[in-house]
């Protein structure tokens, strides 16, 4: 099917770009809904909305004569008030569903997290089928969970729609992980001596894998409703891809550990002083953050090969050298 009129919420983001570059690459018309203009889009000749996802009719206003959305907008991090991340994460996907059904839009491709399904044990070659977590210790997987159980229910009720589930996204003009990484790599310890493994996917990969779920979806209506993990199909021991990350940004990696139980003990006790004090800034430590940097999670992404055709066209070691460039031309 030729598609016609593509929209991305969140287009000036991270991941929401590097899916914008590629269907700009495709000669698709694409407009970005997003809270904040972007003049990088622009040039790419983007049509631009500013709008907020707690507000239905701007969304409904947007969503006129579009085809397919791709809902990459999300409120992340692992710390702040509850009804934050619930108004972005769980309301605007609300919203964004319910403007796809109000225009007759004929698919919605959603970015959802592997966090859905932690809890505190190890996640190893896990699939699809492993349920979400019965205890969420962070807003932002408790609320993307529920987010994905309303694209579930869209997909059950007429609307063609595929999860994906990208885990520990990287990459040259990260403005999340490894921004935040580098801004405490003088602080920065090892959690736990266990050796773990975890998945990580490059941006590239990442926009791939969306735009593969949106061609594979017009050719097999079927696929309605499926969830999908994507990564780079090559676990990684934690500790050595943060020092990677430090090496691509002229650091030195890290010294010193500390034990898992001290990690989570140190991130309860900030989470309770944070919040009597309402202390908005990320904390040096959560629990979520303890158990993640503790525990392995990697996936299986084999139905992701099977169903989309996915496989990473990027490994590791190429998106690590394009990522020590990236930060070699910022200087």
């Amino acid at each position: 099917m030729e598609l016609k009129n593509v929209l991305v919420t969140g287009g000036g983001g991270f991941l929401g770009k590097a899916i914008v570059k590629k269907l700009v690459k495709k000669n698709i018309s694409v407009t970005s809904f997003s809270r904040n203009f972007y003049p990088n889009l622009e040039t790419m000749g983007v049509s631009q909305i500013q709008g907020d996802l707690a507000d239905i009719n701007a969304l409904v206003k947007a969503f006129k004569q579009i085809d397919v959305v791709y809902h990459v907008a999300a409120k992340p991090g692992m710390w702040g008030p509850y009804q934050e991340f619930y108004r972005v994460n769980v309301t605007g996907t609300q919203n964004v569903i319910s403007a796809c059904l109000q225009n007759n839009v004929k698919q919605l491709i959603y970015t959802s997290s592997p966090s859905v399904v932690f809890d505190e044990t190890d996640k190893e070659n896990i699939d699809e089928s492993a349920p979400y977590s019965k205890n969420y210790l962070a807003a932002y997987p408790e609320t993307k969970a529920l987010a994905e159980k309303f694209v579930r229910s869209a997909a059950r009720n007429g609307l063609n729609t595929i999860i994906i589930r990208p885990h520990m996204i990287w990459g040259p003009e990260d403005n999340h992980l490894v921004p935040r990484i580098i801004k405490r790599a003088s602080n920065l310890k090892r959690v736990g001596l266990k050796d773990c493994l975890v998945d990580t996917i490059y941006v590239d990969n990442a926009a791939d894998a969306h735009l593969l779920a949106s061609q594979k979806l017009f050719e097999n209506p079927l696929l309605s409703g499926n969830i999908y993990f994507v990564s780079q199909d090559d676990p990684v021991n934690p500790w050595e891809m943060i020092n990677a990350f430090l090496d691509a940004a002229g650091k030195p990696p890290i010294k010193g550990h500390i034990s898992a139980k001290t990690a989570y003990v140190a991130g309860a006790v900030f989470e309770f002083i944070y919040k009597l004090f309402n202390i908005r800034r990320d904390p040096p430590m959560t629990r979520f953050v303890a158990v993640e940097l503790a525990t392995s999670h990697w996936f299986n992404i084999s139905k992701a090969k099977k169903d989309l055709g996915y496989y990473p066209k990027i490994s590791t070691q190429e998106g690590l050298k394009r990522l020590k460039q990236w930060f070699s031309i910022l200087g």
